[in-house]
């Protein structure tokens, strides 16, 4: 039926149904001149109407139980939440499960996301049901690796689909807690905050602080070196619900399956599960994050700016005694909760506005460059000649992509050219919405050539009497391949926006 709604050039006036099939709607001009009998478009159907409004309707309430949590987070910074498992609500559990991907690789139970969804308030209510009476066990992750840009393997553990909803339902609550608390440098695996915020900061600390040194620090196998132990005692300074804690040391305790064999380890937070993210940083918060702010307002001398994405943390200072007292502490800081630096990816160099010059003055080069989240960060001058912090993409990172890109190319060698093209504009433009930051143009550029020459020998392998000449190339590439540009703004633009302070 269709009541209240007017237009200009006619009245619509619904007549009562003569039949319960269906219902004509005869529309009248304002001069009474009878129009064609429109009949009424089919609604949809119940179970569509409904599942969208309660996932909204359960957005909204998992929200508001959020919100609370996060109001008297922040105003008792020492308050322990006693009471945390009554908010894993089936609600909260339907929000995680759709938050997951949906092509993500099966764990150990082999159980896809859409042969989950088939069913799925049944089957939340069950899972539901099972972790509030304690019945609910956590299967072991299964081990798999993925190539690193330096050749070497990263292991990753893959959950069970059940334990990834559980997991990313908990992670929801405790962020509700201990985004109260984390720190401001720490950008690694936090909401509305990503790994340009974080290269962003350390732009602008470095254009505005006094910053003379860098310390670009790594955490030796840092995901595997965490102490279980001392993470549970960690959570428990905010988290009191003894059934929260048993949950976590379930996964900790579910162990790894590999070639068969389950392993269990006294340490690790098993890189990859959902959880190991929140876990990895509340390790982080109290072991380093606390400890280095204090450091900061008691011990340092001079400016000192602090950056940390996960386990790579990047710390400038204005004094070299300063970064090198902080260094010595560090070590020892770390050893006391089973950490350690690398050696080999831990360095203290000299870097900033004054680097270059004083370097000169010493009769030595230009100074070293550091990497940070896929970038090297570089001394440079602007057109004016004033100091400009240069970024360009990291060259081994960069052949690692056009090496999946010239693998993947060969197996869709014979596929027609329009597809082959549409592939590489979504390869093409996935890589320049990361790397397509200011000073990093020729770095685009070079990719973007590096593609279409990978292409071109593609399609000169189709066949031995192929005529395909690099001159076609230009056009072919223009066709498909984004042009290289700059996508982000300048990093004191962009953090002046979402940090207005």
């Amino acid at each position: 039926m269709i009541h209240g709604r007017e237009k200009s050039d006619s009245t619509v006036v619904a007549t009562k149904p003569t039949n319960t099939a269906e219902t004509i709607v005869h529309a009248q001009h304002d001069d009474g001149k009878a129009v064609e009998p429109v009949e009424r478009r089919a609604g949809t159907k119940r179970n569509a109407d409904e599942q969208s409004t309660l996932r909204a309707q359960d957005r909204n309430r998992v929200s508001q139980a959020l919100g609370r949590i996060r109001q008297v987070a922040r105003q008792r910074k020492k308050e322990r939440f006693t009471a945390l498992l009554h908010h894993i609500s089936v609600n909260c559990l339907r929000m995680a499960f759709f938050a997951l991907k949906r092509d993500a690789a099966p764990g150990v139970d082999g159980l896809m996301w859409r042969t989950y969804e088939a069913d799925l308030d049944r089957n939340l209510t069950d899972l539901h049901e099972r972790v509030h009476r304690g019945a609910y066990r956590a299967l072991p992750s299964r081990r798999t690796y993925i190539p690193k840009a330096d050749g070497r393997q990263r292991p990753l553990a893959i959950a069970a689909l059940e334990d990834k909803i559980v997991q990313r339902a908990t992670v929801a609550v405790l962020n509700a807690i201990y985004e109260e608390d984390f720190l401001g440098f720490s950008y690694g695996f936090r909401p509305k905050r990503g790994q340009h915020d974080a290269l962003d900061a350390l732009a602008v600390g470095i254009g505005s602080k006094q910053v003379n040194f860098i310390l670009d620090a790594d955490i030796a196998s840092f995901f595997d070196s965490v102490s279980k132990e001392k993470l549970i005692r960690f959570v428990e300074h905010r988290v009191g619900d003894p059934r929260i804690i048993r949950l976590i040391q379930k996964w900790m305790k579910a162990g790894i399956l590999e070639d068969g064999v389950v392993a269990i380890s006294e340490t690790g937070t098993g890189q990859g599960s959902v959880i190991s993210p929140l876990l990895a940083n509340v390790y982080l918060h109290y072991t380093f994050d606390l400890w280095a702010e204090r450091w900061r307002r008691r011990e340092a001398a001079g400016d000192m700016i602090i950056v940390r994405y996960a386990d790579d943390i990047i710390v400038g200072f204005e004094h070299e005694d300063d970064a090198q007292r902080f260094l010595d502490a560090m070590r020892g800081r770390l050893q006391e909760f089973s950490l350690s630096l690398n050696p080999g990816k831990t360095r203290l160099i000299e870097f900033g506005r004054h680097a270059a010059v004083r370097r000169a003055q010493r009769g030595l080069g230009k100074p070293e460059t550091f990497t940070f989240l896929g970038f090297v960060h570089i001394c440079g001058q602007s057109r004016r000649g004033s100091f400009l912090l240069k970024r360009r993409s990291r060259r081994d990172r960069m052949q690692a992509k056009l090496k999946e890109i010239k693998e993947e190319l060969r197996r869709q060698m014979h596929r027609p050219i329009p597809e082959q093209g549409r592939w590489l504009t979504q390869v093409t433009k996935g890589y320049f919405a990361y790397h397509a930051v200011p000073t990093n143009l020729a770095a685009l550029r070079a990719f973007r050539f590096c593609v279409t020459r990978l292409w071109h020998c593609t399609l000169r392998r189709r066949s031995q009497k192929d005529g395909f000449t690099w001159e076609r190339m230009p056009k072919l590439a223009d066709d498909y391949l984004p042009k290289p540009q700059i996508l982000h703004p300048w990093p004191n633009i962009r953090f002046a926006v979402r940090y207005s302070r």
